[in-house]
Parts: C-alpha cells; structure tokens; sequence
C-alpha cells in the first residue's frame, strides 16, 4: 500500500489484528491485516467475474479437474472474491464458506459487496471443527485462509489435510492457495501436500509469491489434453475475463528451483 497509495475506507480491529480496507482510483478494494501487511483479497465490488489476483484465477482453474462441482466449500472468506465468483459462475452449485472470524465477514459484507443466499453460505467457526465434524461431501475444498504471519499452523498440518481429503466426494480435489519462500519454485507446504494426497499437481504464479497445490486422492492419472479441453470450456460458459487453460497445474515436480533468466535451475 505503501507503494501505491489508495484511499482508506476502513481501519477495524479483529483477533487478527487490524483490519483495513484501502480503494484505488479505479475502484479496486483492497483487504489487509495491518498497515504492512500484504493484501489478503482484491475485489472490484459489482464485478465478481474480474478476479484481479492471478492466483485465485489460479485458484478457480483449479475446477477443471471435476467433472461437476455441485458443492464446494471455501475456507478463508477474506473480501470474499473467490465465493463471490463461484456464486455467479456455478449458480447450481451450492457454495458453502468458513470463516474464523466474525469481524472479517462483517468487512466483506460492508466493503466487498459480499452477500449470502440460499446457494451462498457462511459459517463463522474454525474450520478444523467444520472438517473434522460430520457434514455433506465437497467436490471442491479450496484453502486460502490466511492471518497476519501467513497460514494459520493448525491448518498447515498434514492431520488437517487428510481431514478436508476424507470430506471429499468421489472425483474431487482439495485446493491451496501457499507462499514460496524467496528464491525458490516449490512453496515448503508441498512436501505436506505430497504426504497427504495420492497425487499433487502444482502451478506457481510468476507474478507474485504464492503457488496452488491440487491434492487428488485417487492414483488415477488426469490426461492434459483433457484438462485443457475442459479449461478452454469453463473459459467460454462462464464468460470470464482471463484463460483458463495457462493456469491449469501440473503435476507436482518436487525438485525445482527457481529457474533464472538463463534457463538454468
């Protein structure tokens, strides 16, 4: 924020600290913890097709390894872009949200344009509870909950993994949302990913320094042709304003770097 000033809307407190809503001239909101922090979601209100973090468009493409998402669950609400987007482009799909703190739904509701219906709904509560405890089975988990120092570790362990890939309807996928640390291509959380999931497939975003982990719980190889196809499909259904396809992940290669100008690794 510092580097690009925006306007202050809001600065709130909540049990993770401070809560700030900043806007730019286009109109872009922007949801931080602390006046350093990095922004946990960047939302256009009025326009949940234009995610504008590549990673959550990461996120999303995500879904062309299911053949029919009719329930997914979100964990992290942030602003609320991801649940916003896939509520206009999966209007048959029930969209289930946790959040662990009150004071961000309240922010998101007041500043993002996030609203809950009958297809949209969120539950404040830790989410170790809600996967853990007896409920419907999700096509799609998607993890992007984040506090002020990153992950929370309760939700960065292999017990938890296991727990949201035991909720999972057959043919579904868990999705992360991870940082890398500087100078390297794989984010530390894929070695926990890998020791949870049958299959881990991986696509790191250039632009910044997060990567999406696709955990798969079944050994049964996703032919690429395919994921392309159905990426390019989603792509046109829903009308969006960025490709799919480019952000498909593949299969998890555990030993790479960061590959440099050169071509080396």
């Amino acid at each position: 924020m510092l580097e690009h000033p925006r306007r202050v809307l809001c600065v709130g407190k909540s049990a993770a600290g401070l809560l700030i809503v900043t806007e730019d001239d286009e109109g872009r909101r922007f949801l931080q913890f602390g006046w350093l922090g990095a922004s946990q979601s960047v939302v256009w209100p009025g326009f949940p097709l234009r995610l504008e973090s590549d990673y959550t468009r990461a996120m999303v493409a995500a879904l062309a390894f299911v053949a029919e998402p009719r329930r997914i669950l979100v964990v992290g609400l942030g602003g609320g872009a991801l649940p916003m987007f896939l509520r206009a482009v999966l209007p048959q799909a029930q969209v289930d949200v946790v959040e662990l703190h009150s004071e961000v739904v309240d922010v998101a509701r007041r500043y993002f344009g996030f609203h809950e219906d009958a297809s949209l709904r969120v539950l404040v509560a830790d989410a170790r509870h809600v996967i853990a405890s007896p409920g419907p089975a999700y096509d799609a988990i998607l993890l992007d909950a984040y506090g002020p120092r990153g992950i929370p570790p309760p939700l960065a362990t292999r017990e938890f993994l296991q727990a949201a890939r035991a909720r999972l309807a057959p043919g579904g996928v868990v999705v992360g949302n991870v940082l890398r640390l500087v100078g390297r291509w794989n984010s530390a959380m894929a070695r926990t990913w890998e020791q949870s999931f049958a299959q881990l497939y991986a696509h790191t975003v250039e632009e910044s320094a997060n990567q999406v982990l696709i955990g798969l719980p079944d050994a049964e190889k996703r032919a690429r042709a395919g994921l392309n196809a159905r990426a390019d499909r989603l792509t046109r259904e829903w009308g969006i304003p960025f490709n799919l396809r480019t952000r498909v992940a593949r299969r998890y290669q555990g030993g790479l770097q960061l590959v440099h100008a050169s071509g080396t690794r």
